[in-house]
């Protein structure tokens, strides 16, 4: 009877843990680049949290052997926050001030959530799903589109577009989107791109450059910079390895302009000779950059405004490359 139970309970544990590792997901292709990403699903989805618009998680991205995306994060949880990888994206919630405790505001990417109390809205927090919306995937070799759609949440109605695109004959990843305000409430909100990378696996230290096409200065609140991080002559280094739970951040990076030219970072692992160059067809909001032992985020917020039956359009580049070593580092 023992070994019976023993043989049963080694069956279940590896039958959940089969369940566990198949997420929903798919693999695009181009000549030189490739990757694998997570599909939305409420029930079985690798990303369940109530802050990352559910689509365009990339758990993997290929190009002439470097690899640009992994999970970061230690201990994964499908509903904590952070338990997402690739160049997630968020938007800031609509109508969570308006709304009064048990009442619905909007997570655009993600649905209609409930606010539980009278506290403020905190980024980190899981907050009940209402309405998730209804999710369409249309899944090709080169690219996948996704199309969320959503109807009377907290007064707000929309189509939300966004197609993860390899452009032929370029090592290139585009995020297309695409945002159609259907309700009769005008949308006014930001999104930024959290570009979780984590280049061949090197730790946040003297092998990560990020480069920027202006004079950058860390400005705005600020912690953990100090003598570790300098932000300076168009980039930010490290001067030592980060810890594990050592974290750098600052809520405002300063020195870019008004117009989509400065929209413009570059991240590069200096020890393997594997870059990205990241860009946009808009002007920049505000920046803010964080940092942990396994990753290195710029995190550039764009305004997305859209009035009743107005469509806006936005999309952002991922131009991969290769350089010589660095054999100095660190």
């Amino acid at each position: 009877m023992k070994k019976l139970f023993f043989t049963i309970c080694i069956l279940f544990s590896l039958t959940s843990a089969m369940w566990v590792v198949d997420f929903p997901q798919a693999e695009i292709k181009s000549e030189s680049v490739k990757a694998k990403l997570y599909l939305p699903d409420a029930q079985q989805g690798f990303y369940q949290g109530t802050r990352f618009d559910w689509s365009g998680v990339i758990a993997s991205l290929e190009y002439q052997g470097h690899q640009y995306f992994s999970q970061w994060f230690e201990k994964y949880d499908p509903k904590v926050h952070e338990s997402a990888t690739g160049p997630v994206e968020e938007f800031t919630v609509l109508g969570y001030d308006e709304a009064k405790a048990g009442d619905t505001f909007l997570k655009i990417g993600v649905g209609a959530l409930r606010k539980p109390d009278d506290s403020k809205y905190f980024f980190a927090k899981y907050y009940d799903i209402v309405d998730p919306g209804k999710w369409t995937v249309n899944k090709k070799a080169d690219r996948i589109e996704f199309t969320h759609e959503l109807k009377d949440a907290a007064g707000y109605s929309y189509i939300y577009r966004k197609t993860v695109r390899l452009i032929k004959g370029k090592p290139q990843l585009v995020l297309e989107h695409s945002l159609k305000n259907t309700g009769k409430k005008a949308i006014s909100t930001s999104v930024y791109n959290h570009n979780f990378f984590t280049i061949d696996n090197e730790p946040t230290g003297p092998g990560i450059e990020v480069k920027f096409p202006f004079n950058v200065q860390a400005a705005g609140s600020t912690r953990g910079f100090g003598d570790m991080v300098l932000a300076g002559n168009n980039k930010i280094t490290y001067t030592r390895l980060l810890n594990k739970g050592e974290q750098v951040f600052s809520s405002g990076l300063e020195g870019f302009g008004t117009t989509a030219k400065d929209y413009d970072f570059r991240i590069e692992n200096r020890k393997t000779g594997a870059g990205v160059r990241i860009t946009s067809d808009q002007s920049i909001q505000k920046i803010v950059y964080w940092a942990c032992s396994t990753t290195s985020c710029p995190e550039p917020y764009i305004a997305v405004n859209a009035e009743p039956g107005q469509e806006v359009k936005w999309k952002i580049n991922y131009d991969f490359y290769t350089f010589p070593k660095t054999a100095s580092t660190n």
